[in-house]
């Protein structure tokens, strides 16, 4: 059969369509999405306050899903299913920023138990609930078992030191004390994980934030109690995740390509 060319052209066309892709032609890969774990200083909450974890968005260039939920603990998210819901949700090269503390105190043992506490200690220790009776573990069991098994899914894990409350209560500043237990115990989640995970210190990061911003405006972001902060002050402890993050604070964390330009200065 014998093709003119103007039936031949339509043709070459169709095939030409239909070829493979030349291997030098830049691959699309899909941006990675950030999730959040952690409780209601990060969590999406009720007026007049508000957690960080609402405000990251605007500071990266990249999605941001909060999965963070008042109340919880890195005990509790883990009973509830909560660290194996984003398990199940993310894909190779995602972000998981993690932050526990400010519910992860207190002892387990009390028949009071509120379901909440972590077995005391930073290893393989392990306690007794006096009120259901279940087994309890640590704090850094929680962090590191959910780190590792993210990891498994090709995620990379940000565990983020809770945030301080109001270091300017009364109108005195409290900042210079040791930080909670939960701080270094976090620190520690990262280095035992290994590659995959990493370590910002945004407590010190809000806590430099807040002794540059001085009682008066810092007052202002609690207008409930001395832990959870109005949008505002939620806002401004996102920017000092993002600049700590840009600064390479406790090392290069995968958060650090996506930042949004500029970067924000809120401490010194």
């Amino acid at each position: 059969m014998k093709f003119s060319p103007a039936t031949l052209l339509p043709l070459l066309m169709a095939a030409g369509s239909n070829a493979a892709p030349s291997q030098n032609s830049p691959r699309q890969t899909k941006p990675p999405t950030v999730y959040l774990a952690g409780d209601s200083t990060m969590a999406r909450t009720n007026s007049p306050h508000n957690g960080w974890g609402e405000y990251l968005s605007r500071y990266l260039t990249i999605p941001v899903v909060n999965k963070a939920i008042s109340g919880r603990s890195a005990r509790s998210f883990t009973n509830e299913g909560r660290f194996a819901e984003i398990e199940r949700l993310v894909v190779p090269n995602d972000i998981v920023i993690i932050s526990f503390g400010h519910n992860d105190g207190s002892s387990p043992n009390s028949a009071n138990d509120n379901g909440r506490s972590a077995c005391p200690g930073t290893g393989n220790e392990v306690c007794r609930s006096g009120k259901t009776g279940e087994t309890v573990y640590t704090y850094n069991h929680y962090l590191q078992t959910a780190g590792r098994a993210l990891i498994a899914k090709g995620a990379k894990v940000v565990f983020s030191a809770q945030t301080p409350k109001n270091l300017w209560q009364n109108g005195q500043w409290s900042g210079n004390y040791e930080p909670p237990r939960f701080v270094p115990y976090a620190a520690a989640a990262a280095k035992n994980v290994g590659s995959g995970a990493s370590f910002v210190d945004h407590y010190q990061a809000v806590t430099k934030t807040y002794q540059r911003l001085g009682s008066q405006k810092v007052n202002s972001f609690y207008p409930v109690d001395y832990t959870h902060t109005s949008p505002e002050g939620a806002d401004v402890i996102a920017q000092a995740f993002a600049q700590a993050v840009s600064r390479d604070f406790n090392g290069t964390t995968a958060v650090k390509p996506y930042l949004r330009n500029p970067v924000p200065n809120v401490f010194n």
